[in-house]
């Protein structure tokens, strides 16, 4: 039975893909301002879920406190990278060097959250709340995407 870490490794290597493609994406193309879009969506969607569903539970537990705080923090730190992103123009110099330094936060996170965040999480739940929290993380994901799609 797959477990939310399972989950949540499906969607880090969607991250890892859209920053390799956003990396190389032209510049004045079409193809630029997909990608970045689909990166924003996917790691607002993933953060937003994961949140509720891996943090907040870990959080409670005084093995969890520090490690939840650390990746709580560097999801604001990606967050602020997107909105910097957001508001520069797509083909100017400052916004490929923000790129580089979105990836590499994106990329530092994910090998800190699967080395370290995992194995203390994954010795706080149980294997009953590993499944029921699958459940909840991937309809909320789900229902993340859908709306930032939307909206």
């Amino acid at each position: 039975m797959p477990t939310i870490f399972d989950a949540l490794r499906e969607s880090h290597e969607t991250q890892r893909s859209l920053c390799r493609k956003l990396m190389r994406s032209p510049p004045h193309s079409e193809r630029r301002i997909e990608v970045f879009t689909a990166l924003r969506i996917e790691l607002a969607a993933h953060a937003a879920a994961e949140e509720r569903y891996l943090y907040v539970p870990v959080l409670m537990h005084d093995a969890g406190l520090h490690v939840s705080r650390h990746a709580q923090h560097e999801h604001h730190e990606i967050d602020e990278l997107v909105e910097k992103l957001q508001t520069t123009d797509h083909n100017g110099r400052g916004w490929m060097a923000t790129v580089k330094k979105l990836s590499h936060e994106v990329h530092h996170h994910l090998r800190e959250e699967e080395t370290k965040f995992f194995q203390v999480s994954g010795r706080i739940l149980n294997a009953t709340q590993k499944e029921r929290l699958t459940n909840r993380y991937r309809r909320d994901y789900a229902r993340m995407v859908k709306s930032l799609r939307e909206g």
